[in-house]
């Protein structure tokens, strides 16, 4: 229980702090001061284009069809173990692809926090905390990692959440780097996804697990 606990905690302080406008944001100050001194004194043309390529992995696209590919491939692959149920990884997929937006859109109108460059919302803009492209990667790659390591070996189904970890976590870097989001937008949608993502791994069964339960049983 201590993960959810502490993204919960995390989440509530920092969504305290944006409300309040607490010395929490001293953080996001310092560390976006930290990136334009990084620019300044060591410009690299490269390392701009990457951030932009790891802020964009965070869009509908690729992010949502990788989720929606994940959960067919492990449909496929649980029909293939002859697990019942096993078009279940289909539709949590396309309700993820659905929670993602219900998760940030109406935070995003609540706390219509004014991004990194300080320019003021305009009426009906979307505020930037949390951040939407850190969210849907982080849930999308990490869903889709947790389906296809239902099926997968050990070995296999650790690279899968090596991946998504390393996804979610570039992706954030990126728009951080690229001036696009404050550091703790981009931590509140990390603490939404661990959540998410806690959840589920919880609730979604495990090819072939009901058969072995029903013939532990047979044999009593």
């Amino acid at each position: 229980m201590a993960v959810p606990v502490v993204a919960v905690a995390l989440l509530l302080a920092v969504s305290w702090q944006v409300v309040a406008d607490g010395p929490l944001l001293g953080v996001d100050r310092a560390v976006r001061r930290a990136v334009h001194i990084s620019h300044r004194d060591s410009p690299s043309a490269l390392a701009d284009r990457l951030g932009h390529l790891l802020s964009d992995l965070g869009s509908g696209v690729p992010a949502v069809p990788v989720l929606l590919l994940a959960g067919a491939l492990a449909a496929w692959w649980w029909r293939r173990s002859r697990a019942g149920r096993w078009w279940l990884p289909l539709p949590v997929a396309a309700a993820t692809a659905g929670l993602i937006p219900l998760l940030v859109v109406p935070a995003k109108a609540a706390f219509a926090r004014p991004g990194p460059l300080g320019e003021p919302l305009a009426a009906g803009q979307w505020g930037w905390y949390p951040s939407g492209h850190t969210a849907t990667a982080a849930v999308s790659y990490g869903v889709a990692a947790l389906l296809l390591a239902r099926v997968a070996g050990r070995r296999a189904a650790r690279g899968l959440a090596a991946g998504a970890v390393l996804l979610s976590l570039g992706v954030g870097a990126g728009l951080v780097w690229s001036d696009y989001h404050w550091l703790l937008d981009v931590v509140a949608s990390w603490c939404l996804a661990v959540l998410v993502l806690w959840v589920l791994a919880r609730w979604l069964p495990r090819p072939g697990a009901g058969r072995r339960q029903a013939s532990g049983s047979s044999l009593r």
